[in-house]
């Protein structure tokens, strides 16, 4: 199975790369110029509407690519391409729903505050409120994290007992909260998975892929 992930250094398309090394399947890379709004392109919107990045092709033993995007989407779906991979319990396995529970947490609770942090000026009316918006989603988002560490203070990993997808997708969010106040990596459990990950040969590789230099998170 080939894949194509388009990508741009350090954002949503993070975790999936760093999957598809874990995986060890192959695979290309396709930068995607943000500088000049590339993502925005007509070719690019055609294969991804929404105009964010990353976006997966995959190909199909038919020959046929298929489209996936939304950065929890690819996971999903590369994790049960390759169950040899053990990166997400099967279907109607136990610890499935666990596993979905905590990846659609990550995905939709956690990532989207990210939006408000890095683009409060599209949250607000009055630019008066831009740093006030900044400073409260640092705060939501530092909550959210204080609740992930104390989960992993009764187990290894966020979504299940070994390493799945949503640990790629949460050492991601946790690196884009490098530079608050009071950084995730920081806190004890939080900061022990991500120490451990980071160690990983797979996430090494794709941080040194997309050219991400220390500090990592």
């Amino acid at each position: 199975m080939a894949y194509t992930l388009f990508y741009f250094p350090g954002n949503a398309n993070l975790a999936p790369h760093m999957a598809l090394e874990e995986i060890g399947t192959p695979y290309e890379l396709a930068l995607l110029d943000r500088g000049n709004a590339e993502h925005k392109s007509a070719p690019y919107l055609a294969r991804n509407p929404t105009g964010r990045i990353p976006t997966l092709l995959a190909q199909q033993p038919d020959g046929n690519e298929e489209t996936v995007f939304e950065t929890a989407a690819i996971l999903l779906h590369l994790a049960d391409r390759h169950p040899e991979s053990k990166l997400a319990p099967a279907p109607g396995a136990a610890g499935r729903g666990r596993f979905l529970t905590w990846l659609f947490h990550l995905t939709n609770t956690i990532q989207p505050e990210y939006r408000v942090f890095y683009y409060p000026e599209q949250h607000v009316t009055d630019p008066a409120h831009i740093a006030d918006a900044k400073a409260t989603a640092e705060r939501r988002l530092c909550q959210m994290f204080d609740l992930i560490d104390r989960e992993l203070a009764s187990r290894p990993y966020v979504a299940a007992d070994h390493l799945t997808v949503a640990d790629f997708l949460l050492l991601m969010l946790v690196r884009w909260g490098r530079n608050f106040t009071h950084p995730p990596r920081d806190l004890p459990h939080l900061g022990r998975l991500c120490a451990e990950l980071l160690a990983r040969p797979s996430v090494q590789r794709a941080f040194a892929q997309e050219g991400l230099g220390a500090p990592f998170i």
